[in-house]
Parts: C-alpha cells; structure tokens; sequence
C-alpha cells in the first residue's frame, strides 16, 4: 500500500549567508509572507521560516548556486495574470512555461536564484 500523501508540508530553498534582510524584503514585503518562528530546537539553526496560508517555506543559509537549478516549489494562485503583472511591477522577470493540459503556469527566479513556479488550475 503506498503512503497516503496529503499535501506539501514546507518548502525549503537555499539563501547565501548574509541575505538574510534581503530574504524579508522579498518574501515578506514583495510577496507578501508572514515571517514566523521557528521551533526552539532549532532557533540557532541560522534559517528563516515564512507562512503564506497554509503553506510553509524554509531559508536555509547555504553557499550553493542554485541559479541554474530547476528545484523548485509551485504554488498554486488565483489569478496567474494579476500576479505576475504584480511581480513585474517589483522588476521580477517571469518566464512562460512549457503548456500543461489543466495549468496555466510560469516561473520565476528569487534573489537568491532560486527557481518559483506559479501556476492556476483551469
């Protein structure tokens, strides 16, 4: 029997050491994420934790390149249009994405060149 999987729990993507004011400048104030705290355990983990309804993302601080990396995390948003209008307007550069029956999606890459994908269900 295979596992009964139910939804995305947290999301975790890599920001280099020292952006942490810009990691809140973007998710929060551009995107619009609650930072939140995280647990005692792991308060000196050196990440950033936000809530966006229900969905968890995690930035941990790692020298990696993630800029040609297509890791990534979709989220599914109401309007793909108004949004991406909305991420332009902050210069962020959104790419059309390859077509998938049922999803009108692009993507985008994060301070930190992290890959995001938008996508609204048709």
């Amino acid at each position: 029997m295979t596992p009964d999987w139910r939804r995305i729990d947290h999301v975790q993507l890599c920001i280099t050491p020292g952006s942490e004011a810009l990691a809140r400048e973007f998710y929060g104030d551009v995107l619009g994420f609650d930072e939140v705290e995280k647990p005692d355990s792991l308060a000196d983990s050196g990440s950033i934790w936000f809530r966006a309804g229900d969905i968890e993302l995690h930035l941990g601080i790692d020298e990696a390149d993630a800029g040609t990396s297509t890791r990534h995390p979709a989220f599914e948003v109401g309007d793909l249009d108004t949004t991406r209008t909305y991420l332009e307007a902050y210069g962020v550069e959104t790419l059309d994405e390859t077509p998938i029956p049922g999803r009108e999606r692009c993507t985008f890459r994060d301070p930190f060149g992290n890959r995001i994908e938008l996508l609204e269900l048709e």
